[in-house]
C-alpha cells in the first residue's frame, strides 16, 4: 500500500511519474554537486579551517573581516570590474551584430548558426593555451606578432606586458571567441519572435529600412532578451577563471596583476596555506555580490515588469 505522501507524490494514475523519471536524477545531481557544498562552504566560513574540511575551532565572522580588509581581495574585484568593462558591451555588440547578419541571411543559415555558435563547445583551458601559444605568443613566432612584423612593428610581450596592459587584449578576445556564438543564438531566437507586421507597417509609414528601423522597431522588441543577456554576461564575468589562469600562470606562478576574485580564492583555499576557511568567507562573499548584482540589474531593467 503507497502512503498519502507517494500518492501525492506520483500525482493521479502515476502521471507525475515520467517527470520524477527525467528531472530526479537532473534534482540529485543538483542537490549534491552545488547546494551540499554551497552550504558546506558558508559553515566552513565560520571556522578556522587551515588544512582541514572538519573543523572545530569557530571563529565567528572573524573571517569575513579578514576577508573585507584585504587588499588583494578587493584587488580583485576591481579586477572583474575592469574585465567586466570590456566583455559585457563588447560580447554584447558582437552577437548582437552577428544574429542580424545570420537572420537577414536567404541562404545557409543553418550552417553559419552552427559556425558562429562551434566555439561555445570548446573548453576555456584549450581555448586559452592556443591564444596563449599559438597567437599572442611573445616571442616572433606568434601569430600576433608575426603579423606585426609584416608592418615593421617590434614584438610585443603581450601576456607580461603591463604597461600598456596587453594581457587585456588577450583574455578579452580569447573569452569574446567562446562565448559570443552563445549570446548570438539569443538574439537569434529573440529576433525570429518580431512580428513581421511590425515591418509592414513601418515601411507603410514611410519608415527608411536600416539604422532607423533597427532604432525604432528591432532594438525595443529585443528588449527582453537584451536584459537576459546583459544579466547572463555580469554573472559570467564573476566567474572568470579558467582563461585568466591558464593564460597567466606559468611555472612561477601567478603575476600579482589581473587576478579575478576566483583566482584569487584558489590561491587562498587551496594555495600554501590551505585556509579553507577564509577561502569560504571569501566565496560566500562573492555569491552574496552576484546575488545583490543581479538583483539590482533586474530591478533597474525591470525583469518580469508587464509591458504597455
Amino acid at each position: 500500500m503507497r502512503g498519502p505522501f507517494i500518492r501525492r507524490l506520483l500525482g493521479p494514475q502515476n502521471r507525475h511519474l515520467w517527470f520524477w523519471i527525467f528531472v530526479g536524477p537532473f534534482a540529485l545531481g543538483l542537490t549534491l554537486f552545488t547546494y551540499v557544498p554551497l552550504a558546506w562552504s558558508a559553515y566552513l566560513s565560520f571556522f578556522d579551517a587551515h588544512n582541514t574540511v572538519s573543523p572545530t575551532d569557530f571563529v565567528g565572522f572573524d573571517n569575513y573581516t579578514a576577508m573585507l580588509g584585504d587588499d588583494a581581495f578587493t584587488d580583485s574585484l576591481v579586477t572583474f570590474l575592469v574585465f567586466t568593462a570590456f566583455i559585457v558591451p563588447a560580447t554584447y555588440v558582437l552577437s548582437l551584430g552577428l544574429a542580424l547578419m545570420v537572420n537577414r541571411l536567404r541562404w545557409a543559415q543553418a550552417f553559419f548558426r552552427s559556425v558562429f555558435f562551434l566555439p561555445v563547445a570548446c573548453s576555456y583551458v584549450v581555448a586559452a593555451l592556443i591564444w596563449k601559444i599559438s597567437i599572442f605568443n611573445g616571442v616572433r613566432f606568434g601569430l600576433a606578432n608575426t603579423v606585426l612584423g609584416w608592418f615593421g612593428a617590434d614584438q610585443t610581450a603581450w601576456l607580461s606586458s603591463t604597461d600598456p596592459p596587453w594581457y587585456w587584449l588577450v583574455i578579452v578576445t580569447v573569452r569574446l571567441w567562446l562565448q559570443a556564438g552563445f549570446y548570438m543564438v539569443l538574439f537569434l531566437a529573440g529576433l525570429q519572435r518580431i512580428s513581421p507586421r511590425l515591418y509592414e507597417a513601418a515601411a507603410v509609414d514611410g519608415a527608411r529600412p536600416g539604422w532607423q528601423v533597427f532604432r525604432h522597431i528591432t532594438f525595443p522588441q529585443l528588449r527582453a532578451t537584451s536584459v537576459a543577456v546583459v544579466l547572463l554576461l555580469v554573472i559570467n564575468a564573476f566567474q572568470a577563471f579558467d582563461e585568466f589562469y591558464n593564460l597567466l600562470s606559468d611555472s612561477r606562478g601567478y603575476p600579482p596583476y589581473a587576478r579575478p576574485p576566483l583566482v584569487y580564492l584558489y590561491y587562498t583555499a587551496l594555495g600554501q596555506e590551505q585556509n579553507l576557511g577564509l577561502g569560504s568567507a571569501g566565496a560566500v562573499i562573492l555569491a552574496l555580490i552576484i546575488a545583490v548584482v543581479t538583483v539590482v540589474q533586474a530591478r533597474w531593467f525591470g525583469l518580469g515588469r508587464k509591458e504597455d
